[in-house]
């Protein structure tokens, strides 16, 4: 059984790595792939062991995908958010240390996740149907402060929240498949590519280097990040995006190193605390984990305790595997002219919503391109594009 979980995580570990580096392809698609072929593969291996694939995938995922988002500009909806420092720091000739402190605060967030895990499986258990009544008037709170903390153009962060809220009402309403791709693709991709080709924009050389951030900026994203992903990784709608916003809120001043760890820790919090979820209330709250439901059908704590073990040895390698692509990428973008990289990009980016989507989904690319335009072209932060998660999950929660 020992072997078979190591060839497991191997395999959970290189289907994250594709995941994770190619965009597009995200691990609730090839879950769905797995669940469909697992009566086969019920026939040579266990449940447990196709779980352990699946955890393995999904925590690999949320150490990597931060590398497409802060050196191509090809964001899921997870890492949307961790785009607007990452670039800056990209632009600076750091993003390499960018996505460095992605990986600090993912692999930060499994230590402390591991730790308090015994101790958050009751909390859980009894404090669920409070939370959950409270949750839409905590998300407007945090919308109402996004719009507030604008000093541009409060109108502008309005009129941008809501624009983008009635797109991602319309995308999340259609037959689309994977609309989450599309839609921040366009928002926080492809908008931010064009309008960097149109500046003539140049990526400097690019330094590696460790990052340096202080300890206390650390602690603190760390548990910003720890508390927003407990509420939002227990409720329906919300993820880690949302969760991003929220912790934000908490603590308003943050640098852009300190806001990245956040994202990354966040990203990795809420895979963790969608397995607590499922064992201490039943509750799936991501694709993958909806799959370990029905290929387990129940988890017991046995089956917990493994997946939590495995998750701390992914993490490890993860965290390897993301500073040595982080260094390929980074020597990339140093021997490429910035502007046929970008060309490249949203013309894969294109290819891969025609396939994945269809006409609709290139529709909605061509929207949320324009719509994303509108930030850089008013002046204002693109936070507010967030407004394409956040209004569809109140009138969800409220109606």
């Amino acid at each position: 059984m020992f072997l078979e979980f190591i060839i497991a995580i191997v395999i959970g570990v290189f289907l994250g790595c594709i995941t994770g580096l190619i965009p597009g392809i995200h691990i609730n698609m090839v879950a769905v792939v797995m669940f469909t072929i697992s009566p086969f593969l019920l026939l040579h291996t266990s449940a447990l062991t196709i779980a352990v694939v699946i955890v393995s995938m999904g925590v690999t995922h949320t150490f990597l995908d931060a590398i497409p988002s802060i050196f191509l500009g090809a964001p899921d909806a997870d890492h949307a958010l961790s785009v607007l420092p990452g670039h800056r720091l990209l632009l600076k000739g750091q993003g390499y240390q960018a996505v460095t402190l992605t990986a600090i605060g993912s692999l930060l967030s499994v230590l402390l996740m591991v730790a308090v895990t015994p101790l958050l499986i009751p909390i859980v258990k009894n404090g669920y149907p409070l939370i959950q009544k409270f949750i839409p008037y905590l998300i407007i709170i945090a919308s109402v402060f996004l719009i507030i903390k604008e000093k541009k153009s409060r109108f502008w962060a309005v009129f941008v929240y809501l624009v983008s809220g009635v797109l991602g009402i319309a995308v999340l309403g259609s037959n689309v498949a994977q609309p989450l791709f599309p839609l921040f693709s366009g928002l926080f991709g492809t908008s931010i590519l064009i309008l960097s080709i149109l500046e003539k924009t140049k990526i400097p050389k690019q330094k590696i280097e460790f990052p340096k951030i202080k300890n206390k900026e650390l602690a603190k994203s760390t548990t910003a990040g720890f508390l927003a992903s407990f509420l939002t990784g227990l409720l329906p709608g919300l993820g880690a995006a949302q969760a991003a916003i929220i912790a934000s809120s908490i603590f308003k001043k943050m640098t852009a190193e300190s806001f990245l760890v956040l994202t990354g820790a966040i990203n990795t919090f809420v895979m963790i605390v969608s397995f607590i979820a499922l064992f201490s209330i039943d509750k799936a709250r991501n694709g993958a984990v909806v799959i370990i439901s029905k290929i387990l059908e129940s988890i017991t704590i046995q089956q917990l305790t493994i997946f939590l073990a495995v998750t701390l040895v992914v993490a490890g390698v993860a965290t390897i595997l993301t500073m040595k692509f982080a260094k390929v990428f980074t020597k990339l973008m140093t021997k490429v002219s910035y502007q046929k990289l970008a060309i490249t990009v949203i013309i894969l980016i294109t290819g891969l919503v025609i396939f994945l989507t269809g006409p609709l989904g290139l529709l909605i690319l061509i929207v949320a391109t324009f719509t994303g335009m509108i930030p850089s072209l008013t002046n204002i932060g693109k936070n507010h594009l967030m407004g394409s998660l956040l209004l569809p999950v109140i009138l969800f929660l409220l109606l």
